[in-house]
């Protein structure tokens, strides 16, 4: 089992970057394809990127070109670097990992807000 927490969320202005942390804890990265997922008040969570553990990056369309996903085995993290920020990209943020096709373990979010 893994144990997931985010860090770097936080106020930014519209334009700007902020790049999200997700230290795991209790198993390595390597054998997990990761996610970022983001919710936003009202509306239903919605996937943001994806990595496989062979390294395969999936973006989703209001995302490409604007984000990036990574990750650093030796450090158990996975990173989500978020460039060109808009109002509706303001929500919480949570990493998940999962073994199969879709994320098992959850971390417990990170709020980015998006405002001048």
């Amino acid at each position: 089992q893994v144990q997931l927490v985010e860090s770097g969320g936080g106020l930014v202005q519209p334009g700007g970057s902020l790049r999200l942390s997700c230290a795991a804890s209790g198993s390595s990265l390597r054998i997990y394809n990761m996610y970022w997922y983001r919710q936003a008040p009202g509306k239903q969570r919605e996937l943001v990127a994806r990595t496989t553990t062979g390294g395969t990056a999936f973006y989703t369309d209001s995302m490409k070109g604007r984000c990036t996903i990574s990750r650093d085995n030796a450090k158990n993290t996975v990173y989500l670097q978020m460039n060109s920020l808009k109002s509706e990209d303001a929500a919480v943020y949570y990493c998940a990992a999962g073994r199969n096709s879709s994320p098992n373990y959850w971390g417990q979010g990170t709020q980015v807000t998006v405002s001048s």
